[in-house]
């Protein structure tokens, strides 16, 4: 177990809070303090602008005459979407079921990784070299090859899946971990916590914000996999759809495809957000 007292004297990095270390891509307050709507005026001007950018594309590709086979305007984009719902929505069902279990699965592993890394720090040298060979490998490589093994259910994708998002939650998990307030866990130590007692009440609370942080990349990089593997699977899905629409030149009910994809990706940054809001808004 890692968990010594650390010394106060020393300081490993020199760095004070809030001299702008906690700016990075996983900053931690931007659970607490991001987009939140705060009044109706922020309303009006949010619904204003995309009102004003969606119309000009209107007006534009009508202006111009762009043919529908390059970009559709928004408004057959907005009738495809209704009229290809029914058809578009047991795929919907398709990806969020490849989503949710590859996600889950991904999570709980990288999770459990983060805690045994963090307590056990020669781990951390056996297991590095993988999870960078995963993080930098695209796991769309891997779906023909998984597609061989396992056949065009859905257990390749959610293997892919799993395989995308768990590197993603663990590092950032990890990071969370080792970020904890070494006086405090002097302090526990000097009161005759236990190793175990120190992770479950100090670190793991404290790592929250990062691993919420993590579980959130983690999904939105989950999404992109499942789309890409239906792509290159077939079948069924979303990913299906965009293959199917575009062999067919029937771009308006692709980019619809698209607009549904974009709005998941959204979805799961505000619930990620929102979850953060609730439980870690401390942190900030």
């Amino acid at each position: 177990m890692s968990d010594a007292i650390p010394e106060f004297s020393k300081s490993k990095s020199g760095a004070k809070p809030g001299d702008g270390q906690d700016v990075s891509l996983t900053n931690l307050s931007a659970f607490a303090s991001g987009p939140g709507i705060k009044s109706g005026k922020e309303v009006a001007a949010i619904i204003a602008v995309a009102v004003i950018i969606i119309g000009g594309i209107e007006l534009a590709l009508r202006l111009f005459h762009v043919p529908l086979y390059i970009m559709p305007p928004p408004s057959s984009i907005a009738y495809a979407l209704f009229d290809e719902f029914p058809l578009i929505a047991p795929h919907l069902g398709y990806t969020l079921v490849e989503l949710v279990s590859g996600f889950a699965i991904g999570a709980v592993v990288g999770l459990v990784l983060a805690a045994v890394i963090t307590q056990f720090p020669f781990a951390e040298k056996i297991v590095a070299p993988y999870i960078l060979l995963l993080v930098t490998t695209p796991m769309l490589a891997l779906v023909p090859l998984l597609i061989l093994r396992f056949g065009f259910g859905y257990t390749p994708r959610i293997i892919a899946v799993a395989l995308a998002a768990g590197p993603m939650v663990m590092i950032n998990a990890a990071t969370g971990f080792r970020r904890v307030d070494s006086a405090k866990i002097a302090l526990a130590r000097s009161y005759g916590a236990s190793t175990l007692q120190i992770f479950w009440k100090i670190r793991a609370p404290m790592a929250l914000p990062m691993i919420l942080v993590g579980l959130m990349i983690g999904a939105i990089f989950g999404l992109l996999t499942a789309v890409g593997a239906e792509m290159v699977g077939g079948g069924f899905g979303l990913g299906n759809r965009l293959t199917t629409y575009s062999s067919m030149i029937q771009m308006p009910q692709f980019f619809a495809v698209v607009l549904i994809l974009s709005t998941l990706g959204i979805l799961i940054y505000v619930l990620f957000f929102l979850i953060g809001k609730k439980w870690a808004s401390w942190e900030a």
